[in-house]
């Protein structure tokens, strides 16, 4: 795997603005699989060892595993997504406000942390006019990278 430089972790604000500026007109089948195959091109170009998960609801759109990836990155996808699924933000905004406020997620959310992960890589697919009806989900790297590439991916998806 190519080590690319560090990436700056974001701030609250930062990941706010995110969320506000990647707002999708619609989300289709097709979306599901046009941003899965960025997604799995992206990791390719960097040797990525992820694995990625698009849902619209109750429903798997989209699913991935690259050379490297592990059962256990299926699992930090499932605890990362209901995250988003509670909260409506991205699982990494919801760990860094628990931060913000000197605590953790798994100190002070309450939730089972066998469940629930506030670690960066899940991202809510929020619509125009709908609100958050899915979510896109890479494991397998460092949480602020995991972050960084799903937010690349949908910064090229918008575009």
């Amino acid at each position: 795997m190519t080590t690319p430089p560090a990436t700056p972790a974001p701030t609250v604000a930062e990941l706010e603005e995110q969320e506000r500026r990647l707002v999708l007109p619609r989300f289709t089948y097709d979306d599901a699989w046009r941003l899965g195959t960025l997604l799995v091109e992206l990791a390719r170009e960097r040797g990525a060892p992820v694995a990625i998960d698009i849902r619209r609801g109750g429903q798997q759109l989209f699913h991935a595993a690259l050379p490297g990836s592990t059962p256990d990155n299926d699992a930090w996808i499932d605890r990362k997504r209901r995250v988003v699924e509670r909260y409506g933000c991205s699982s990494y905004l919801v760990g860094c406000r628990f931060r913000a406020k000197g605590t953790t997620f798994e100190e002070s959310s309450r939730l089972d942390p066998d469940a629930y992960a506030a670690h960066g890589g899940a991202f809510p697919l929020a619509v125009e006019g709908a609100g958050v009806i899915g979510t896109v989900v890479v494991s397998g790297l460092p949480q602020v990278r995991d972050h960084a590439l799903v937010v690349e991916a949908l910064e090229r998806f918008t575009a």
